[in-house]
């Protein structure tokens, strides 16, 4: 069997949980606070045990500690899990857009690899890769290495001639069916003009490990031949792809902001839909009444885009007006909403991805962002169903859930800008029962 996994590795095929090994020994942590993903309130008197990559048990008063455990005094400060980002680019968020199309795809993964480590210590232990060539990446990650967040890959994103995936020279066009442009060779994009194109391209993006399937529906804000107003891809492209991805147990979510492109891709059967900072009444009622999941990211100036021109610009600003609006639609139709960053092309920005966590407070309480962040975010990570890499308990802290758990330094349910701090804030990293950073004084 041993072999057998070697060959596998070898093919590059995917793996569905972390091949490193389990920690020696076990861990037990005490006198803490405890905000378990899913209460509003903070729990006291607890310990937690944590053996191998697993939560083992959570108790009350002093724990009989395993043989041979790692006892950590909390000093009574708060526990909770990891985070999780329902809308990361594993490869795009650091690097510069000119690097990312003209480098070595070598030097993006090693570079990507300084970016998934500062991830991690941010606290982010999971993150929805939406876009980019993360498997072998991904399979880094979890054979250990090198460290970073667990990856939930979607692979090439999926786009019409002129959609937001498709930055091309314009010297590439017209399109020749049958020769892949360098961005598409490294994976980055598959660009497709038919629903026979986008069934190839679904079907390639599983086969090499996808855990879900990401379709340009329309424009976007740093594609700047394609505005916000477009809709790239028919309603028979967008369903054949969300056929093959029903076909292989998973799903498919939309890149979506106008009003028509969203509700074209609720009704082409899509289960998510990113974006959408642009819908009207009418569209968010479709997507409550049809339970489809909105992934949207709080934008609200150019602190979290960085500066920009042109038609880049025209679309940011388009974005920043219709966030609130958004927002304020998820909430009164009682839309399935998950948070991501979406952090791109800046090391600098990447930085802001808590940042944009804490944007929430303009429509949120404190424990409703915690929740979205942890386990609501898993809610939408377990509709990929079979095609889960990771199919154990994530985003919450209780028996038998992955050990992925934060000691902050201070009560994010009373002050969620702690979390916008990660180097003073963030005491303890650990994910998969591993210790990856403790700044805990003896």
């Amino acid at each position: 069997m041993a072999g057998v996994a070697a060959s596998v590795a070898a093919l590059g095929l995917p793996f569905r949980a972390s091949a490193q090994p389990a920690p020696a020994k076990p861990i037990v942590l005490t006198n803490f606070r405890l905000f378990d993903g899913k209460g509003a309130t903070l729990r006291d008197g607890l310990h937690l045990v944590v053996e191998g990559d697993r939560i083992k048990s959570v108790g009350s008063g002093a724990p009989a500690a395993p043989e041979g455990a790692q006892t950590i005094n909390c000093g009574g400060r708060v526990v909770m899990p990891g985070m999780i980002d329902a809308h990361w680019h594993s490869l795009f968020a650091a690097l510069p857009l000119p690097v990312l199309l003209q480098g070595n795809i070598g030097y993006i993964h090693v570079a990507a690899s300084g970016e998934a480590q500062r991830t991690l210590l941010r606290g982010f232990t999971t993150v929805r890769d939406l876009g980019g060539p993360a498997f072998a990446f991904k399979q880094a990650i979890d054979q250990g290495l090198t460290p970073g967040p667990r990856i939930y890959p979607s692979g090439a994103m999926i786009t019409g001639s002129g959609g937001h995936g498709d930055l091309r020279p314009l010297s590439d066009v017209p399109r020749n069916p049958g020769t892949l442009s360098s961005m598409e060779q490294t994976g980055a994009a598959a660009i497709v003009d038919s629903p026979d194109e986008i069934r190839l391209r679904v079907r390639e993006q599983l086969t090499q490990g996808a855990s879900q399937i990401k379709l340009v529906g329309g424009g976007g804000v740093s594609s700047p031949r394609s505005p916000l107003d477009l809709t790239t891809l028919s309603e028979s492209e967008l369903r054949a792809g969300v056929e093959v991805a029903k076909d292989w147990n998973t799903y498919v979510t939309v890149h979506a902001y106008a009003p028509q492109t969203v509700q074209r891709a609720i009704a082409a059967g899509a289960r998510c839909v990113e974006h959408a900072h642009l819908m009207d009444d009418t569209t968010a009622r479709m997507m409550a009444d049809k339970g489809v999941w909105l992934s949207i990211q709080p934008f609200l100036s150019d602190e979290d885009t960085g500066p920009l021109t042109g038609p880049n610009r025209v679309a940011a600003l388009q974005v920043f007006a219709g966030s609130d609006n958004a927002y304020k639609l998820a909430k009164k139709y009682k839309i399935k909403t998950a948070w991501g960053s979406d952090m791109l092309f800046s090391q600098a920005l990447a930085t802001r991805q808590s940042t944009m966590l804490t944007h929430l407070t303009k429509w949120y309480s404190n424990a409703e962002i915690l929740t979205m962040a942890t386990s609501t975010n898993a809610e939408l990570l377990r509709l990929s169903g079979p095609r889960n890499p990771y199919p154990g308990k994530l985003g919450v802290i209780e028996e038998g859930a992955y050990a992925d758990l934060l000691l902050v330094d201070g009560n994010p349910l009373e002050n969620i800008a702690l979390l916008a701090n990660p180097d003073s804030s963030l005491l303890i990293v650990m994910k998969d029962g591993r210790i990856h950073k403790n700044t805990l004084k003896a």
